[in-house]
């Protein structure tokens, strides 16, 4: 090696690192809202708001960059040519005041009671009619039969709608693609014509250009389509569920008694007939949480295997719905969230010693990503040089969507114009915003300074 040239080895850190777009979310709460009591949640409703203590601290549950909204369509759309996107927009503007982004589902309706009916106006031009998909495992899952071309229309419209308004906003995390079914998780959507199912897909895929989509894993067929147009994510709703034969005495009429389960029976094979299992390559994978953490805890089912099931399928995110984690497991959350989403570290960066104006400042870099999924937000790579009189940011061609869980090298150069004074620099990296420059994701090594960048050594400029 050169003798000037400088070569370093930051070293690695332990500590959970809380960053955007992975870890635990909330759900119709935001970062310090008192949480849901025992086991109960809610879902589907427009936000009980919270009053806002000026605390981010979130008691028994980890700090999250993610907030998750979800609401039925009634509420949205209460009239057939009024929609309330004021909900929305209140809960990104929250979700920014609490330092998170927003996960969105709008699903067409619940389970039961006109509550979390389809809107009023649509019941009205469809009538009272619910006989769809009257399987018994099925029962209660649709208020509507979807098949029906007012729905493909109607709820196909406001899809669009909604995609045209906020298609690409800053802090919109993520949107599911939620079609039909209770809460709209998509059961049953092989069940559609075909023109109906890729009619309904579309309008997401064709509006929400520059917004990550997350597939419903319910449904093949719908899954494979979307992922034959563009990347998409998948999320699915019940990680967790370990329950054994004995567990269906109340329910056997919907599932074998043998021991059907999510972890066991359903998720690794649908991953893969769904066509998603390298789908996380290129967009996010989310989980929730199956009844709460505590229901896992109280029915002695294995944690450790649940976690590193979810780490095998690359996952991103967990909503836990907002419930308390019970303070005995934090060790096992911790270990869970070092290894969630992405977690980078500059391993190994040599740079030169001395750099004169008008010349090339070069570098060599290898970057582990420690977590198992790569970051999919459009952040840069960036060298900083600072002197106690100026700053100067540096921003790279890296992909850093690119860094997939293992190791990566990136190796550049940029110029060093006159408009650099000469004098002593310190050589700095970061994960940034490019808009801003500013440092957006914590690394996994030693040497942050108060604004968020790496420090790594010095250089002089001539």
């Amino acid at each position: 090696m050169n003798k000037k040239t400088r070569v370093i080895r930051p070293q690695l850190i332990d500590d959970v690192l809380i960053n955007p777009g992975i870890g635990f979310t909330t759900l119709q709460r935001f970062n310090g809202d008192p949480l849901n009591e025992g086991k109960k949640w809610t879902e589907g409703f427009p936000i009980v708001y919270q009053p806002d203590t000026g605390s981010l601290e979130n008691k028994d549950h980890p700090d999250t960059t993610i907030a998750y909204f979800r609401v039925y369509w009634r509420y949205i759309q209460p009239e057939k040519d009024v929609f309330r996107w004021d909900l929305i927009d209140e809960a990104l503007a929250v979700a920014k005041r609490r330092g998170q982004t927003l996960m969105l589902r709008v699903g067409p309706h619940g389970s039961h009671g006109k509550a979390e009916d389809v809107p009023d106006w649509y019941r009205q031009l469809v009538g009272e009619g619910r006989e769809w998909m009257t399987e018994a495992w099925m029962e209660g899952k649709w208020m509507v039969d979807a098949r029906n071309p007012l729905f493909v229309e109607h709820f196909g419209n406001f899809i669009r709608a909604m995609g045209l308004r906020y298609n690409g906003h800053p802090g919109l995390e993520s949107v599911d693609v939620s079609v039909v079914g209770a809460w709209g998780e998509s059961e049953g959507i092989d069940a559609l014509p075909d023109a109906s199912m890729t009619s309904l897909v579309d309008a997401y895929l064709d509006t929400f250009t520059a917004t990550p989509l997350l597939m419903l894993l319910y449904g093949g067929n719908s899954c494979r389509y979307a992922l034959s147009r563009r990347a998409v994510g998948y999320r699915a709703d019940c990680l967790g569920d370990l329950r054994i034969p004995s567990e269906y005495e109340a329910d056997h009429k919907y599932f074998d008694p043998g021991g059907w389960c999510h972890m066991l029976d359903m998720y690794p094979r649908m991953i893969i007939n769904a066509g998603m299992q390298d789908a996380w390559k290129q967009a996010p994978v989310s989980f929730e949480v199956c009844w709460v953490v505590q229901h896992w805890l109280d029915m002695g089912w294995d944690i450790d295997y649940i976690i590193d099931e979810s780490l095998k399928w690359h996952i991103s995110s967990f909503n836990a719905k907002s419930s308390p984690i019970p303070p005995v497991l934090k060790p096992k959350m911790d270990r869970w969230l070092k290894k969630m989403g992405y977690r980078l570290a500059v391993r190994r960066f040599t740079f030169p010693v001395e750099v004169a104006r008008g010349g090339s400042f070069s570098f060599t870099s290898w970057i582990e990503n420690l977590g198992v999924a790569p970051c999919y937000k459009p952040f840069q790579f960036a060298v900083r040089l600072k002197s106690e009189t100026a700053s100067f940011v540096f921003g790279t061609t890296a992909r850093i969507i690119n860094w997939l869980p293992g190791d990566s090298v990136f190796d550049s150069a940029f110029p060093i114009s006159d408009a650099v004074p000469p004098g002593n620099y310190a050589v700095q990296v970061g994960i940034t915003d490019p808009e801003t420059d500013t440092p957006v994701v914590k690394l996994a090594m030693a040497g942050i300074t108060e604004d968020g960048w790496y420090h790594l050594d010095h250089l002089t400029v001539t």
